[in-house]
């Protein structure tokens, strides 16, 4: 029974393979062909089954399905086609032949479902194995060696390694690819031979055949499936341990090469040794006389070089004890220092706070001496009078220079000019002196407070700094810090900047050399000006040591500037004020940059007609100003108005030149910096502020007399200039421009008509004159004053 199992094993697999043979017909050709003899019914033909089901399939594909194809995908667009019926009769002859060779390998058969790998139709035909041979041709083509110079070897060996890797990895990734279209094939087989199986038992086979040997059929065939499996697996196996045995041998060839390169290098060094001993042999017997007198040099040259040795290193030894040692001090030093810094700032700020208790204790004490004196239509000559007035003299008297080592002992509290040239003390009057030198210490002690505290000097610095490398524009920043005051050594930088920014254009359409032009035609032709010029050139600022005196340096760049600004507007010419402004402009600034600033004022920031003969501008301010302090300081207002005190008449002044000679030089000037970058609404600002500081003592006098009196002096007595500038800049606001220029427009038509009435009136005095014989001999102040 296991033998007739095994036949019909065998007939069943030799129906069921398909394989492609060059013999046999299959399809239409085979169904043309003579029916085959009819064999028995025990007897019977399996393979002339499996032919006429291959037939009956082929004509179903054809008829229904006939483009149908199984298409599986590698890198160039393979097909997987259809086994025509060609082949088919082909794989049924080419088994007959291998069935021997099937035994021999114990009954293991591989049968395996033929499929034409073609190309999709639009491309030509070429086998897979081709593929990947010329992409291996490819690769190997790459990678051949390339020539390269001796200059750039390195950079070309990198960029070659760089390209064999990348075809290397190309070259994987084929045999990956590869691999899995091997596994896709093989199952795509499995599966057309079980679907054939199936359809053949299902249609043909069950009808004849017995059911034991159906059940016998499905089982051999299902171990023919598994020890396929089975096999294919042990190839898998059987090829990566051949991998893995070529990976050995390519090491072990490595390991061989690496073992030969070593023993030839052993072998070199063995001679070289060799080379070497001899020629020590040969050295030691030629020189064997000489080795008594070279020993004994040798040793007095070692001794000699041993002792300088040991006295190098006890020198070393020394240096690096004494470098420790002098670290060890440095560091002490150090830390000394610092703490002798730290004190010095704490004296320092203790000596300055002791300074300004000073000052303020010596002010007190000229007030008390002052308010004790006795009057002079007093004829008293008591001990206590005598001893007052010797009190006030040695008070009043001036301070010499000391020497150093005095001045560390007694500090010099108010010196005879500021750091603007304005004297400090006045020399003629004792009660003034007595005033103003008090005032001069209480602004001492002002000046010691505010640079106990953070000082601005550092914002500026800074400022400064950040606008080195580009130009400065206007901002919030910058308009703050000129509002609180800009220090010394930067105010004529800053003014420069402001005066420009004001009269670019009027620069930009000038002639170069403009101002000494201006200056060149002043000297060489007769100017209507220059007499009055000339009148006012020593009553500018006498209490300023740059314009003191004729020989002063300050007197020949004010008559400069006034006469070149003469000849730019002939209409002005020269009015009563402008020297004053040229003045404190030339404080700070070159003479042809207070030329500018001088145009700044009068042709930019003023209205017109403010320094002309009817000085229309300067009483429409007057106005504006009436009106702004009714609004602002109501109450004050009001008690100007219930007294009939006309304090225009003093703030015509402030208006006119900028508070010089109004307010002590350190308000004037932090006034000055912020009116030269906002313009003329700080004036405005700051004469209100000036009222408001002083509103409760001005409340207090209750009669117009003593008003006008404090009015003419309270401003010089204001010494806190942060207070004020507070004031102008925060207790005033808003402070719109707009307001004030609208109230100009206001008033300057009705000053306006005021005028042309005035003139008018004027002329019919003249005719009246003219024709009434009594009154011929009135004059009016115009032919009087002329």
């Amino acid at each position: 029974s296991i033998l007739s199992q095994n036949a019909s094993a065998e007939r069943a697999r030799n129906i069921l393979a398909v394989e492609t043979s060059p013999t046999d017909l299959v399809g239409e050709q085979a169904a043309s062909q003579p029916a085959p003899a009819q064999t028995g019914a025990i007897n019977f033909s399996l393979k002339q089954w499996s032919t006429e089901i291959k037939n009956s399939m082929s004509s179903l594909r054809k008829g229904s399905n006939e483009n149908r194809k199984s298409v599986f995908y590698t890198t160039e667009e393979w097909e997987l086609l259809d086994p025509s019926p060609k082949d088919l009769e082909d794989s049924i002859a080419l088994e007959e032949k291998r069935k021997h060779v099937a035994e021999g390998n114990k009954g293991l058969t591989s049968s395996a479902f033929p499929f034409d790998f073609g190309r999709i139709p639009y491309k030509a035909r070429r086998p897979l194995k081709d593929m990947i041979s010329s992409s291996k041709n490819r690769n190997s083509s790459d990678s051949s060696p390339t020539e390269w110079c001796s200059g750039n070897g390195n950079r070309l060996v990198s960029e070659l390694q760089l390209k064999y890797q990348s075809q290397q990895e190309e070259l994987e990734k084929l045999r990956k690819d590869l691999l899995s279209q091997k596994e896709l094939v093989r199952l795509l087989q499995q599966t057309v031979r079980s679907s054939q199986y199936d359809k053949y038992f299902a249609s043909r086979l069950c009808e004849g055949v017995p059911k034991d040997t159906l059940e016998l059929l499905h089982q051999k065939d299902d171990q023919i499936l598994g020890l396929n499996n089975q096999l294919e697996k042990l190839n898998l196996e059987k090829d990566s341990l051949q991998q893995e045995v070529k990976n050995l041998k390519c090491k072990v060839g490595e390991l061989n090469e690496r073992l030969g390169m070593l023993m030839e290098t052993i072998q070199a060094k063995d001679e070289v040794i060799m080379k070497l001993s001899r020629q020590l042999s040969e050295c030691e017997g030629s020189t064997s006389f000489q080795s008594g007198a070279i020993s004994s040099l040798t040793a007095t040259c070692t001794n000699k070089e041993l002792q300088e040795i040991d006295r190098l290193k006890d020198n070393l030894q020394g240096y690096k004890t004494q470098n420790k040692f002098l670290n060890k001090e440095i560091l002490e030093l150090s830390a000394l220092r610092r703490n002798a810094e730290t004190r010095e700032r704490e004296w320092q700020a203790k000596y300055t706070s002791l300074e300004a208790k000073l000052c303020q204790i010596e002010s007190k004490y000229l007030i008390l001496l002052q308010e004790m004196k006795t009057p002079v239509c007093s004829e008293d000559q008591s001990p206590a009078r005598e001893v007052i007035t010797q009190l006030l003299e040695d008070a009043l008297k001036a301070e010499p220079i000391e020497q150093p080592e005095q001045a560390f002992f007694k500090p010099l509290l108010v010196s005879e000019y500021d750091i603007y040239g304005f004297q400090t003390v006045p020399e003629d009057d004792d009660d003034e002196k007595l005033v103003a030198k008090s005032r001069a210490l209480d602004l001492r002690s002002l000046s010691l407070s505010e640079n106990r505290e953070i000082s601005t000097g550092v914002k500026w610095e800074n400022y400064l700094a950040s606008t080195m490398n580009r130009e400065m524009m206007r901002c919030v920043e910058l308009k703050n810090l000129i509002r609180s005051g800009i220090p010394h050594e930067h105010r004529s930088k800053m003014w420069k900047w402001c005066v420009n920014l004001h009269v670019k254009k009027f620069k930009d359409s000038a002639i170069p050399g403009y101002f000494q032009t201006l200056l060149q035609k002043a000297l060489e032709k007769p100017n209507p000006a220059s007499k009055q010029i000339e009148l006012d050139l020593l009553r500018t600022l006498p209490n300023n040591k740059h314009y003191s005196s004729p020989t002063s340096e300050g007197i020949q760049k004010l008559r400069n500037v006034l006469l070149a600004f003469s000849w730019r507007n002939p209409d002005i010419g020269y009015c009563q004020g402008l020297n004053r402004l040229v003045a404190i402009a030339l404080l700070y600034l070159e003479q042809e940059d207070a030329f500018w600033c001088l145009v700044t004022i009068v042709e930019v920031f003023m209205p017109r007609d403010y320094y002309t003969k009817t000085l229309l501008g300067s009483q429409v301010d007057q106005r504006v100003f009436k009106d702004l302090l009714s609004e602002k300081l109501p109450r004050l207002h009001a008690h100007f108005e219930q007294y009939k005190v006309d304090y225009t008449l003093i703030t015509f002044n402030w208006f006119l030149v900028v508070f010089v000679d109004s307010v002590v030089s350190d308000i004037l000037f932090k006034i000055w910096d912020s009116f030269l970058y906002e313009g003329p609404k700080v004036i405005f600002r700051f004469a209100l502020a000036l009222f408001k500081y002083k509103e409760e003592e001005i409340l207090k006098l209750q009669d117009s007399m003593s008003i006008f009196k404090y009015l003419r002096y309270f401003t010089r007595t204001i010494l806190d200039a942060r207070k004020l500038t507070a004031i102008a800049f925060g207790d005033l606001n808003p402070f719109p421009l707009r307001q004030i220029r609208n109230r100009r427009a206001y008033h300057l038509e009705k000053v306006r008509l005021e005028l042309t009435e005035l003139e008018a009136i004027r002329e019919d005095f003249l005719r009246e004159r003219e024709t009434c014989v009594e009154k011929r001999d009135l004059i009016s102040d115009d032919e009087e004053d002329s």
